[in-house]
């Protein structure tokens, strides 16, 4: 009997144990939900195991056919999203990262690739440049290429991670083409997909559909450089459903990507970089496609039309700039980027903070004091996804609309617009006393002689700036500061000049003197902001004309947007010089500038104006 009753006793625990186990599920599919503490999206405990989560591949079907083998082509697609969606009952919304580099690794790729690879930029200017060698790369075959990162960080939150690899790279197809319609209308098609307006396979030529049943419809973008980029782009097809993007250090033009105001000038870190070699870089798709791909492409469009004789602005570079149509964006936009990013430039988030206003968008813009990427602190993107894709009113228009990591690294202060409403330009006068230096002063003077240099690119700009006295640059300073100054928004500047050759570069560096030879000095502490022109574009960045020689031209333009403490104790420094060998060709050297000292001003930002400069340098 005694037996019996345990065997009874055992049996009637077990069943209340599976019991409590259902009841337990229950509650956790119930409570298997977004929640929001303070307008930020939590995470959810049900959310957070990643062995438990569903993750897919599949092939979204776009509107093009840009290979040219007579299919439309097909983007691979792979998605992250919680168990808890597979019944469909429960929709959330999406955060989707579109990029061209899901097929390499692009950092490994970088570090082995020799100049040859690159446009060898020793050449006389207005000549065709040299031929160059092309890259044939493999492609990264281990799938999908998650983001445990973005995953770990969004999908706890109560969100799908959505990627894809855009045209011709990874296993997507098509063709890349650098900022052509292409890469706007593929990440558009997925965001179609995701709201039921597009067909998306399970196997990139089947036949088998797959829906995005566990979509809510609210998608929000974000990616950094080119990623960002892509985000951008597909804002400005005014796709509906997307709702938010997060771009960090986008393009804007790739034209103000790869040149200047007329200048062949080369992104930061990469000399002789142009859109075919970018093309070279992320062109993974497959094998029996590139010839074809290349030759219709590359060599037909990209490496026709960007020419690198000129560095004109033409009808190729504006079908590259996003902004032509920013008229139909709708997403929300919060944009970062770095007053130091000499890759991406900083101009570039400007552009587009400036069009979000005039458009009436939703909009923050979130600057930081280093180089290229960065993100916003992690409760900015928080608010801005809680609010555009879940829908939670946490009042985040009325949050300041600027903000910006001043250079201790730690304090993000809020303004309330960029540049600084209080800031107003301070024109400052250039006197001689080169080779050594000469001096800037608000006080206007009209008897100067000319002051002049020979172009060298082999000496770099930090040694001409670091040097006593040199015949290769001319450097004006203003007196000694006695208080901080803060400068707020774009450096204006305005060279008269006249050159022995009939092309010349301009580049302009604002500087912090003494400069920090300390290890681990922060950019900013050196370089202030910097800027570079074509002189024979002096009329117009779409048509030079060649200088003839001693005649003078006034050459107008501004530098990279900058928000910057000047410490007390510095001067500030105004550098002129032609080559610039970070960036600009290399010529053969001995080109001379000469420079009208009475005519060449520069129209310094400063928070407080007048008033506040002549107290901190009287």
């Amino acid at each position: 009997m005694f037996k019996l009753f345990s065997l009874l006793l055992c049996l009637s625990l077990l069943l209340q144990l599976n019991s409590n186990a259902q009841d337990a599920d229950n509650d956790n599919i119930l409570n298997a939900k977004p929640f929001f503490i303070n307008g930020e999206a939590k995470r959810i405990p049900a959310f957070t195991e990643p062995s438990e989560w569903i993750k897919e591949e599949l092939w979204v079907e776009t509107t093009f056919d840009s290979d040219n083998d007579g299919q439309l082509d097909r983007m691979h697609v792979w998605v992250t999203r919680p168990n808890q969606t597979e019944n469909g009952k429960l929709k959330l919304p999406i955060v989707y990262h579109s990029s061209p580099y899901f097929g390499l690794r692009l950092m490994d790729i970088l570090k082995k690739t020799p100049q040859k690879y690159f446009w060898d930029v020793e050449q006389v200017l207005g000549q065709n440049p040299k031929p160059r060698k092309h890259l044939d790369l493999k492609r990264r075959e281990k799938r999908p290429f998650e983001s445990r990162t973005e995953d770990k960080q969004w999908v706890p939150r109560g969100y799908v991670m959505v990627y894809s690899a855009s045209p011709g790279t990874e296993l997507s197809d098509g063709v890349p083409t650098i900022g052509g319609e292409n890469e706007s209308l593929a990440p558009k098609a997925v965001i179609d997909w995701l709201n039921g307006r597009a067909n998306g396979y399970r196997t990139r030529r089947g036949n088998k559909k797959v829906r995005a049943f566990w979509s809510s419809g609210k998608v929000g973008m974000i990616g950094t450089s080119y990623d960002g980029t892509l985000a951008l782009a597909a804002a400005t097809t005014g796709v509906e459903g997307l709702a938010a993007i997060i771009p960090i250090a986008p393009v804007s033009s790739w034209y103000q990507y790869y040149r200047s105001n007329g200048l062949v000038r080369s992104p930061g870190a990469y000399l002789g970089e142009d859109v075919d070699v970018l093309y070279d870089m992320i062109h993974t798709a497959d094998k029996d496609k590139r010839a074809n791909n290349n030759k219709r492409v590359r060599d037909a469009i990209l490496m026709k039309k960007q020419d690198r004789t000129t560095g004109d602005y033409n009808n190729f570079w504006a079908g590259r700039d996003y902004l032509k149509k920013a008229n139909n964006i709708k997403a929300a936009m919060l944009i970062s980027h770095g007053f130091n990013d000499w890759n991406v430039m900083p101009e570039q988030s400007f552009r587009i903070y400036n069009a979000a206003k005039e458009q009436g968008l939703s909009y923050q813009l979130y600057y930081h004091q280093n180089g290229h990427g960065g993100p916003p602190p992690f409760k900015l993107l928080n608010r801005w996804f809680t609010k555009y894709l879940h829908g939670i009113d946490n009042q985040i228009e009325e949050d300041p609309k600027v903000w910006i990591l001043r250079e201790d690294q730690e304090s993000i202060l809020p303004y309330q617009d960029f540049p600084d409403p209080k800031a107003s330009g301070v024109p400052l006068f250039l006197q001689a006393g080169n080779p050594a230096q000469g001096t800037l002063s608000t006080a206007e003077t009209t008897s100067q002689k000319n002051e002049t240099l020979l172009d060298d690119y082999s000496i770099s700009g930090k040694e001409l700036a670091l040097d006593a006295q040199s015949n290769n640059r001319l450097l004006y300073v203003t007196p000694t500061l006695k208080k901080d100054i803060r400068i707020s928004g774009e450096v204006k500047v305005t060279i008269n000049l006249s050159s022995n050759r009939p092309a010349a570069n301009l580049s302009v560096w604002l500087v912090s003197l003494p400069w920090n030879k300390e290890k681990g000095a922060m950019m900013y502490e050196n370089i202030i902001t910097r800027g570079w022109a074509d002189p024979k574009n002096y009329k117009s960045i779409s048509n030079e004309e060649p200088l003839e020689k001693n005649k003078f031209y006034d050459v107008s333009f501004k530098l990279m947007p900058d928000d910057q403490i000047i410490k007390a104790g510095q001067e500030i420094g105004l550098m002129i010089f032609s080559s610039d060998k970070e960036f600009t060709l290399h010529p053969p050297k001995g080109t001379e500038l000469t420079i009208d000292l009475n005519k060449t001003s520069i129209m310094l930002p400063v928070v407080g104006g007048v008033d506040v400069f002549e107290e901190a340098v009287k």
